[in-house]
């Protein structure tokens, strides 16, 4: 099954970003440290945090929360 890319600027799949939770990846600043994700036009963004958190909840690990 092939995986549905969310950055095409650094070909990252929606996978690619269940498979970085699965490694540890709880923020998406991780996320965007590990694979690029939207580090570059920043059109995928929404897409990815949603991905992100898709997963996130999948794996019912707590997402760290930045607080200013």
């Amino acid at each position: 099954m092939r995986g549905m890319y969310i950055c095409l600027c650094n070909a990252v799949t929606d996978h690619d970003i269940r498979r970085e939770v699965a490694d540890g990846v709880r923020s998406f600043g991780e996320l965007q440290a590990r694979t690029g994700c939207s580090d570059c036009c920043g059109c995928c963004e929404s897409e990815a945090r949603a991905c992100l958190s898709q997963a996130l909840e999948q794996t019912a690990l707590p997402a760290f929360v930045a607080v200013a």
